[in-house]
Parts: structure tokens; C-alpha cells; sequence
């Protein structure tokens, strides 16, 4: 398993987490979970899904701290394991922010 693992959302989004006391993403009320990589699948996701978009930042987790359950699975037309984190993300879990920088 991966020392941390990522996630990629708006600065807007991670900033009313805080406020709130933890994180949803974009997608866990539509499919159940937020999408997660590990750092050696950053280049390749955000390729495929966050091209051309900017003002984006990547959320560093560390997975001994998240309080919902960690399911490592196959993405669609992927022949990798991507961490998908089963409930909302508790924000102390997150131990970095850093800008998505092209490339």
C-alpha cells in the first residue's frame, strides 16, 4: 500500500472541507466514493481527465489516518489498482496542498 495517496479538486472545494470538517469531492454523492492515485498515477489521470484545466490543487492523504475504508480497484480501461476512499474524507487525514502544476 502507498505511503500517501492523492486527490485533485478546486482550492474552493478544499477550502469549504475545512470549514465543514470533511471532504466529499465531486463524486461521492454520485458513485459512492472519491477517486484517489498514488503519485506515480498523478501524470496519467491528469491527463485523461483534468487536460487543460488549471487552478486545480493535489490533496497529499495519509491512508493511516482516514477514517472511511480504502478500496483499492480497477478503474475503467485501466490495468492498475486506484484507491477509492468509501465515505467522506476527514480533513486531518490531509497532510499536504500543493498547486497542480502542468507536467
Amino acid at each position: 500500500m502507498a505511503s500517501s495517496i492523492l486527490h485533485i479538486t478546486t482550492p474552493q472545494r478544499w477550502e469549504a472541507s475545512q470549514v465543514e470538517g470533511e471532504y466529499r469531492g465531486d463524486t461521492l454523492a454520485t458513485q459512492g466514493f472519491i477517486h484517489c492515485a498514488t503519485a506515480e498515477q498523478l501524470d496519467g489521470v491528469v491527463e485523461r481527465f483534468f487536460q487543460g484545466q488549471t487552478g486545480l490543487v493535489v490533496l497529499t492523504i495519509d491512508p493511516d489516518k482516514v477514517l472511511p475504508p480504502i478500496r483499492w480497484e480497477h478503474a475503467p480501461d485501466a490495468n492498475e489498482l486506484f484507491p477509492h476512499i468509501y465515505g467522506p474524507l476527514n480533513v486531518d487525514a490531509v497532510t499536504g496542498v500543493a498547486p497542480l502544476s502542468p507536467g
